[in-house]
């Protein structure tokens, strides 16, 4: 059972991924912006400092606020690839003494000249509110060249709630320019240990590494954690005490647990002797694939979310490890690491077990594989001259692309490993973990291999993170 301090985080934790409002008014379904084609250049975007419209000293944080909500969108626009913003300096009006509607909609409006003359193809004007501890935030969005409102929205909810309405309408923007959604809304679960420490457990935190959360407190070692497919569980593994008869002393085994976020509660899926990882929800959320090792092989296993066996999927050869189970989107193939054949390699098969087939066939090790949304293509960390670097490759096994190669940042000239891959839901990024900073980071990748950067900035390890659907 968990402690009361632990309900209590766990219900701070599910309140902040899922109390909040917005109110749609305007929407457009033009594409300006064409996802997946070669982009020539950037557009250009022009975005003012937010305006402030409740009274000062109702309200004498407002500037920390107006700025936090700037960084994030800002953050966010960035990552997408799409927009070079213009410096401010450029700007020939002042925003902050306009309204953020066009003349002549409104006496005192903006005028769209203003904006062709230095270039702008976008303007975001953002205004804002607050009243207590609730937060008003009113957005508009113009396409310059045709002098046209392309999104209009109002989002409602509470100071503490700042990234989410910065994210939502990250989210809806990129979805009025693209028509495809963002990624903004979705968390990261992952595993985690100060440095020098042996204890794992297992943390929430935002896609960018904002609002890290501790959901465990085992006080031991924690990983291997992933999402449910409606991102209100979490299964995870964790080594615990064992009771033995006869008073033998008590060992650390490996066992599965499901983690409910907004009931607060926890459950044993599998604590049979030896092995239990690898957990992976079915995309029905009715079922659980993993590893047990309970007769000596370590093989993969499709239970029910009680953890009884429905089907056992691999049948050894003997002492081979078939290992990290990942599910496709469409709930019919397992990807899957497996040495029966000498080298760890990638191995596809059907949901039943069956046409079981070699995915990669160079490199030392290949693990952990991954699925894009579409399933179409898979990721995976190769070891590769004593360095692991992330991977892609279709789904098929061909088209094989080296997406990382970075020395380590000490001066050393060694290689970084990056490992860990997992999609951003979205299918355009990949998340992965990364020692080139002397301790595990997490950091994002487009899926093209461009656009590098990192995403943790603290002295802590960070291992196999998994990356949520957007929360709604």
């Amino acid at each position: 059972m968990l402690s009361e301090s632990m309900k209590k985080i766990i219900i701070i934790v599910s309140l902040s991924l899922f109390s909040f409002n917005l109110i749609a008014e305007v929407s457009s379904q033009d594409i300006y912006i064409k996802v997946g084609e070669a982009q020539v250049k950037k557009s250009l975007l022009a975005f003012p400092a937010l305006q402030f419209s409740s009274s000062a000293s109702a309200a004498p944080q407002h500037q920390k606020f107006g700025a936090e909500l700037y960084k994030v969108i800002k953050n966010d626009l960035d990552v997408t690839g799409y927009f070079d913003l213009i410096d401010p300096k450029a700007f020939l009006e002042d925003s902050a003494k306009l309204s953020p509607l066009p003349y002549p909609e409104a006496e005192n409006g903006f005028k769209f000249e203003s904006w062709k003359s230095i270039g702008a193809e976008f303007l975001l004007r953002l205004n804002f509110s607050i009243a207590g501890d609730q937060l008003n935030l009113e957005v508009y969005a113009y396409h310059i060249p045709k002098s046209k409102k392309i999104l209009s929205k109002k989002y409602k909810g509470t100071l503490s709630q700042i990234s989410k309405l910065a994210h939502s309408f990250a989210n809806d923007l990129v979805l009025a320019l693209t028509g495809k959604e963002g990624m903004f809304l979705s968390k990261v679960v992952v595993a985690s240990s100060k440095v020098g420490s042996q204890i794992k457990e297992i943390y929430i935190m935002d896609w960018d590494g904002a609002n890290l959360q501790k959901v465990t407190t085992h006080n031991s070692i924690a990983l291997s954690p992933n999402w449910s497919p409606d991102g209100k569980k979490i299964l995870y593994t964790a080594f615990v005490s064992k009771v033995l008869p006869k008073g033998k002393k008590g060992l650390r085994n490996p066992d599965l647990f499901m983690l409910d976020l907004f009931k607060g509660q926890r459950w044993l899926i599998s604590d049979r002797m030896g092995l239990n990882s690898g957990g992976a929800f079915h995309p029905d959320g009715q079922s659980i694939l993993m590893t047990m090792s309970e007769k000596g092989n370590s093989d993969i296993y499709r239970v029910n979310l009680e953890g009884a066996i429905i089907k056992k999927l691999t049948n050894g050869p003997s002492g081979a490890l078939n290992v990290e189970p990942a599910v496709s989107p469409d709930g019919n193939k397992v990807a899957f690491s497996s040495d029966r054949l000498g080298k760890p390699m990638v191995w596809v098969m059907d949901i039943d077990g069956t046409n079981v087939a070699k995915r990669t066939t160079a490199g030392v090790y290949n693990s952990s594989p991954s699925w894009s949304p579409d399933g179409k293509k898979l990721a995976f960390a190769g070891l590769d001259d004593r360095h692991y670097d992330i991977f892609i490759m279709d789904a098929d096994g061909t088209k094989l692309e080296r997406l990382t190669s970075k020395k380590k940042n000490d001066g050393s000239g060694k290689w970084s490993s990056n490992e860990d891959p997992v999609f951003s839901p979205d299918g355009r990024f990949i998340m992965y973990s990364s020692d080139r900073d002397g301790v595990n980071q997490v950091y994002i990748i487009n899926v093209d291999g461009t656009n590098e950067r990192r995403i943790t900035f603290d002295r802590n390890n960070y291992y196999k993170p998994r990356w949520s659907k957007n929360f709604e």
